[in-house]
């Protein structure tokens, strides 16, 4: 509706809608513990969880998956196997089929070698949130590291996380095979 205000201007006034439902935030991990009914999205996710739940059943220790070509990511690896003197965490790469059955139980492409992605019993956790939970299951000083990193808010982590991770090949290198 348009009202003339002084001096023959239109002036257009538009009523607000009396209540805004606010935006779901998409989660940046796939939690896996709760299946959706028939039909549903996520249901193939939870058929991935079934299908790879060997995985874990004799051995619980979550799985890290990288990039099995990356000279970045295969340092993370040797970074994070020197810092884990507790044998923590077990290592696949995405290119594996055991890491490309992981990445769809994750809820994830694949062929997706974009991040890291950390996949416990329950859950799987990526880009930053996947970095952040490893350096949870790490040595000292790496666990409190990890608790003062989780107040810089998640878009920013995850947008370092993209710009390292999109251009890791140029500055870092590629190598022909998997290292591990």
């Amino acid at each position: 509706m348009a009202l003339l205000a002084q001096g023959g201007c239109a002036r257009l006034h538009v009523p607000r809608r009396a209540h805004v439902r606010p935006q779901r935030v998409p989660s940046p991990f796939a939690t896996l513990s709760a299946a959706p009914g028939p039909g549903r999205v996520g249901s193939q996710s939870m058929e991935w969880v079934e299908a790879t739940s060997s995985f874990f059943q004799q051995d619980s220790r979550p799985i890290m998956l990288f990039d099995g070509v990356c000279n970045l990511c295969n340092g993370g690896v040797k970074f994070v196997r020197e810092n884990d003197r507790n044998r923590s965490i077990r290592f696949e790469p995405l290119q594996s089929e055991a890491g490309k059955k992981l990445l769809r139980r994750s809820g994830r492409a694949p062929d997706d070698i974009s991040s890291v992605v950390l996949v416990e019993k329950d859950r799987s956790y990526i880009k930053s949130e996947a970095v952040l939970k490893i350096m949870e299951y790490i040595d000292l000083p790496f666990p409190q590291l990890a608790l003062f990193l989780q107040f810089v808010p998640l878009f920013i982590r995850d947008f370092l996380y993209d710009n390292v991770a999109n251009n890791r090949y140029t500055f870092f290198g590629r190598s022909e095979s998997c290292e591990i």
